[in-house]
């Protein structure tokens, strides 16, 4: 029984090794591929001319296995041949005539684009499912009085869910009693909890901060603002660039050609320019060698790993070569508010104390008061109180929470009330500090209120701040011609005075995911090349619409994972450096487009008219290579 269970052991180990390595095998083999290439170099020079054979055949099939099958596949699919079997014509040509080198090399950096490709792939996918996790598999269903656990796939509109604190909405519905703080950051990206009551809306996912709710539900667990994000961000993901689609119509064509006039040379010199079968098999042989896309590949990937490598030098971790380009191209970007153009934490700007009273002792009791709640407005005014005020926090004499308002206590006889300006009367908030209380708002705070004994003492002015760098970010970005838009879920007076502060050209209130995903498709009909830069969950299927997705390094991992471009010090300027960057790659990858187009036609021409030899040819063909990599190395400089 035991040797049993060590041998399903030992199979769950083997199993869980391939999981981890599987995601990585294509690399493995363009590796493997490139060793037996170096080896099969090695035994030649050295005279063991059957071990180097050996050893290229081997990075031949190493190396071509997964190319060789895709293409294959895709011909069948499609009946229509690709540039992977003209890389399989090529090689096995070069092969025939005796340059095993050149054709294994061919085989190998076709492998290791082909394997860099779909690791990036793999990665861009891989994280939705932690999204998905967020959103709880059961719901606590009130029916006839009694509770019951039932999955929430079980729900249907109609039903009853009691909501305790701390529990996450498991689906979207309305509130039928009772009254709390719901934290909507997965949904609105907004860090701020919202108070709701009676009638009001909410969204799966979102957490239950305070007060228990029952919540009537509202749609199918299938329908779910929760999972159109989801959807939202898969069917942007599956969605193919005008580019990719131009290259995979163009490839069919090009390899017809390629082919049709090999074939020719196979028998139209020797029927009608008298050349020997020997002769036309030879020039057929070069021609396909010379023709194949080794330069035109190699004017592409090392430039965009060039720029890549530099980006992530300076904190900018781009996931492919084609967003660095697409980001060259840029005509507008959109910014979330939370934890992008602001530090995402709501910050103490001011504090307003009553004539006659002591700031700093009322500082003091407020926050001994709030250090007991895990509100961020609390939490933003217990550190302020620590960084100003010099004595220890201490215990009131009785608190009350009440949800959706704020709290109660007692300190030493005194009765305390700090919340919104309805639970210590609008009246009393209008008149206090002449009317302040409306110029703080008009400027995007969020205020908290002091009452003692009655009478309205203090005002406390909240805000999340706009991060330092923002400005500057933002002004380089419209120095370079770049259209500014600012998307957030906030109100539209905070939304205006966040939009004035931080520069940008536009902003847009009020925005939940779907709408966020709305303005950037209205965006990118206008602008064409649209970036969006956010660090939330509600971000993700906006990220994932743009042509260019770029995530701030601290936000979420769904956020991270669904992005294109990663700002890995959540550095705003560098946005305009990656451009710079792209701009800089765009220009060498043209440069070597055009040499690499120029070289192949020279050669080909040189063949028909017989003067050209297999070694020049290969000369001039992994020549012209060989510089358009060195011409894509200048892009590691800064």
């Amino acid at each position: 029984m035991s040797s049993d269970t060590k041998v399903l052991t030992k199979k769950e180990q083997n199993n869980s090794l391939f999981e981890k390595i599987k995601p990585h095998l294509e690399l493995i083999a363009a590796s493997l591929s490139g060793v037996f290439i170096a080896l099969g170099w090695i035994f030649d020079k050295y005279g063991f001319g059957t071990d180097s054979i050996i050893a290229y055949l081997l990075a031949f099939v190493i190396g071509g296995f997964a190319k060789a099958k895709e293409g294959i596949e895709a011909t069948y699919e499609n009946k229509e041949l690709n540039v992977e079997m003209l890389m399989i014509f090529a090689a096995v040509g070069s092969a025939i005539i005796g340059y095993w080198t050149e054709g294994a090399i061919l085989i190998f950096i076709f492998a290791v684009s082909g394997a860099l490709e779909t690791y990036t792939m793999n990665k861009s996918h891989k994280e939705i499912s932690s999204l998905i996790e967020l959103q709880p598999e059961e719901a606590l269903l009130i029916s006839n009085g009694y509770e019951k656990r039932v999955p929430v796939s079980e729900l249907r509109v109609g039903d009853h869910i009691l909501i305790k604190p701390g529990e996450r909405v498991p689906s979207d519905g309305m509130i039928i009693k009772g009254q709390t703080n719901i934290d909507e950051a997965a949904i609105t990206g907004e860090s701020m909890p919202v108070s709701k009551g009676d009638q009001a809306d909410v969204f799966a996912g979102t957490v239950n901060m305070t007060g228990a709710i029952t919540v009537q539900v509202t749609k199918e667990s299938s329908d779910t603002l929760f999972r159109k994000i989801i959807q939202l961000v898969q069917s942007a993901q599956s969605e193919k660039s005008p580019s990719q689609l131009f290259i995979e119509r163009f490839e069919g064509t090009y390899v017809k050609v390629v082919l049709f006039v090999v074939v020719a040379m196979f028998f139209l010199p020797y029927f009608l320019l008298g050349w020997s079968w020997h002769e036309s098999f030879y020039r057929a042989m070069i021609l396909l060698v010379v023709a194949s896309p080794c330069a035109l590949v190699a004017s592409i990937m090392p430039a965009s790993l060039s720029a890549i490598s530099n980006g992530a030098r300076h904190g900018i971790l781009v996931k492919g070569g084609v967003h660095l380009e697409n980001l060259g191209h840029l005509e507008a970007i959109a910014l979330d508010k939370t934890g992008t153009l602001t530090k995402g934490k709501p910050e103490v700007t001011e504090v307003i104390v009553k004539e006659g009273l002591k700031k700093e002792q009322l500082l003091w009791r407020a926050a001994s008061i709030e250090s007991h709640s895990n509100h961020p407005l609390a939490m933003a005014i217990v550190k302020y109180a620590k960084q100003n005020v010099t004595k220890d926090l201490f215990h009131p004499d009785s608190l009350e929470d009440i949800p959706g308002w704020g709290v109660k206590a007692e300190v030493h006889g005194e009765q305390w009330k700090i919340g919104k300006a309805a639970f210590v009367g609008k009246e009393d908030v209008d008149q206090f500090a002449d009317g302040k209380a409306k110029e703080l708002a008009s400027s995007g705070n969020t205020l908290v209120f002091i009452e003692i004994n009655g009478e309205l003492c203090a005002m406390i002015a909240l805000k999340d701040v706009v991060r330092e760098e923002t400005k500057l970010a933002i002004d380089h970005l419209k120095k370079q011609g770049i259209h500014t838009v600012m998307l957030t879920g906030d109100s539209e007076k905070t939304a205006r005075a966040i939009a004035a502060e931080s520069h940008v050209d536009e902003f847009f209130a009020e925005c939940l995911p779907e709408s966020k995903v709305e303005h950037l498709k209205q965006l990118k009909a206008k602008y064409k090349t649209v970036a969006m830069v956010g660090d939330g969950i509600n971000d993700a299927p906006a990220l994932a619409i743009a042509n260019v997705g770029i995530a701030m390094g601290g936000g979420t991992d769904v956020a991270l994972e669904t992005a294109d471009i990663v700002l890995m010090k959540n550095d705003l300027p560098r946005i305009a450096d990656a451009i710079n960057l792209s701009q800089r790659m765009n220009k060498i990858i043209k440069q070597n487009v055009i040499f690499s187009i120029l070289v192949i036609m020279l050669l080909i021409s040189s063949n028909f008219f017989q003067m050209l030899d297999l070694p020049y040819g290969v000369i001039g063909h992994e020549g012209s290579t060989i510089l358009v990599i060195l011409n894509s190395l200048r892009l590691l400089k800064s």
